[in-house]
């Protein structure tokens, strides 16, 4: 059983920052991509940012410049530094990755989805 466990969102005002932080546990063999996706109300779900175990990066344009993603593989963490926020940024913010899980020697890749965390910023 593998679990996303999000913390960091909250409020904050437009040209403010704020850190998201997303934990993996449980039997977890490796983890390739993790990143983050949000969803604001009465839209689709859609890309935040994307970074590899290797440590190759993809951001949404909406993002480019203000947001960072990074991650500390001996923890099974991602980050996402959100810097300059706007109110358009406001959104659910759900932490994604995709695992490989071992069980008696066998091996599974499957994705996997936190809670989601809430990030409202007001203008």
């Amino acid at each position: 059983q593998v679990q996303l466990v999000e913390s960091g969102g909250g409020l904050v005002q437009a040209g403010g920052s704020l850190r998201l932080s997303c934990a993996a546990s449980g039997s977890i063999f490796s983890i390739n991509v993790m990143g983050w996706y949000r969803q604001a109300p009465g839209q689709q779900r859609e890309l935040v940012a994307t970074i590899t175990s290797g440590g190759t990066i993809n951001y949404a344009d909406s993002v480019k410049g203000r947001f960072t993603i990074s991650r500390d593989n001996a923890k099974n963490t991602v980050y996402l530094q959100m810097n300059s926020v706007k109110p358009e940024d406001t959104a659910v913010y759900y932490c994604n990755a995709r695992i490989t899980t071992s069980q008696a020697m066998s091996f599974m890749t499957s994705e996997y989805w936190g809670q989601g965390t809430q990030v409202t910023v007001s203008s």
